[in-house]
């Protein structure tokens, strides 16, 4: 298993060469076709003094703005794919959650940073993204150009969604000199080590040979954390848990702890 079809998504207000280094480091590690995309969204409402009303002409200049950016992404993105990799471009005056989730189904793995969650016009969702893409999303740390995935904590819980995670994260495990199976289990049950036993059997039958891990303490995202940290992994592969409610999100408490944290490199599948 790999990964043949990478795509990488530019974000219109964050510095360009950190996740397209990233993008092509990964294209070349796996023969995988890049895909470069970009989005951005005029706000339908704008603030005036008589309070929010539709105004076309700011409108037109925030949309001419955008489309300015777009074209200086791809600029970009073109001048720093080498000709060994396989690229093509996409751009668009969209919701970037929404025209990265429909670009998804081109793809095998979407890359991408952290988001803002504060500026849905501007920037990825990282929730709404996992959650309904369908993809694997590998969420970079901050500024990264590499993910070396060398030593990779495995989040385990016996969901359907971290059965997905490691089966969409094998090409990252099979390459790591670690793979630690991490889960947190307060009373030790013998389900649980049950469940671990056998994740190391299935991942031993794909070659990868890991450590199992039982942790004590309230199964949270930051006690999550600190573990990977205290192992130095540089890759946390995690299911990814939620549901919707009116529209939005609403997030476990790993999940949520994941996806603010831009210290680390998440891969998230659900």
């Amino acid at each position: 298993m790999s990964y043949k079809s990478i795509i990488v998504n530019l974000a219109i207000d964050a510095a360009p060469a950190p996740i397209v280094k990233l993008g092509v480091e990964l294209a070349e590690r796996f023969g995988a076709h890049l895909y470069g995309l970009a989005a951005a969204d005029v706000p339908p409402l704008v603030a005036t003094g008589n309070g929010m009303v539709y105004e076309g002409e700011v409108m037109q200049i925030q949309r001419t703005e955008i489309e300015k950016r777009l074209a200086e992404l791809r600029s970009e993105f073109e001048r720093l794919v080498p000709a060994s990799v396989t690229s093509e471009w996409g751009q668009a005056v969209s919701s970037p959650t929404r025209f990265l989730s429909v670009s998804a189904r081109a793809a095998d793995l979407i890359v991408t940073g952290g988001g803002d969650g504060e500026n849905v016009y501007r920037a990825v969702d990282i929730g709404s993204l996992a959650l309904g893409t369908g993809r694997p999303v590998l969420v970079a740390a901050n500024n990264v150009e590499h993910v070396l995935a060398k030593t990779v904590l495995v989040a385990w819980k016996d969901t359907r969604e971290a059965r997905r995670a490691i089966a969409d994260a094998l090409p990252f495990l099979a390459g790591a000199s670690e793979v630690i199976v991490a889960t947190i289990d307060s009373d030790r049950s013998e389900s649980v080590r049950y469940s671990l036993a056998d994740v190391a059997a299935y991942l031993e039958n794909h070659g990868i040979m890991p450590q199992i891990e039982l942790l004590t303490g309230e199964a949270d995202g930051d006690r999550l954390l600190a573990f990977a940290r205290s192992i130095h992994a540089d890759l946390i592969v995690s299911g990814a848990y939620g549901h919707s409610r009116l529209r939005e999100w609403a997030f476990g408490g790993v999940t949520r702890t994941l996806i603010e944290d831009n210290g680390i490199n998440r891969f998230l599948s659900y």
